[in-house]
């Protein structure tokens, strides 16, 4: 039987963590988080306009397109940029297409265009995190 280490084990509170899913479809949330869970990715943002939804040292349930839990993070840093300030470090952090700061302003301008918010000066809460575990897959 192998042994069981304490950090492959979620925190005993993990089910009262907040929940959410990246992106704004199932199929993006499912790919967003892979990349969480392979460690591509390891910052996000938001609108500033929605609120700052964490805080350092925070730790939130990351789940897929389907509502499942796959990791818990936690929240190592967090700060307000202008859109048009992201720096290329951390849309490369963000994980996303070819990890270039152009293909983070095309992705994102998208996406926030989308929701009606996109302006090239907008503020954006930029959050990085680590995965402090990982749930085993289907369940």
């Amino acid at each position: 039987m192998p042994l069981i280490r304490l950090q492959d084990l979620p925190p005993a509170d993990w089910q009262s963590l907040e929940r959410f899913s990246f992106g704004d479809t199932p199929a993006l949330a499912d790919a967003l988080c892979e990349l969480v869970m392979c460690g591509r990715k390891t910052a996000t943002c938001w609108s500033a306009a929605d609120g700052q939804q964490t805080e350092p040292g925070r730790r939130s349930i990351v789940c897929d397109g389907s509502g499942q839990p796959r990791a818990i993070v936690e929240t190592v840093s967090l700060r307000m940029v202008p859109f048009n300030a992201v720096s290329e470090d951390f849309a490369r952090k963000e994980g996303e297409g070819d990890l270039s700061l152009s293909y983070w302003r095309q992705e994102h301008r998208r996406f926030f265009e989308g929701l009606g918010l996109y302006s090239g000066t907008m503020d954006l809460w930029c959050e990085e995190f680590e995965v402090v575990h990982v749930f085993p897959a289907g369940g």
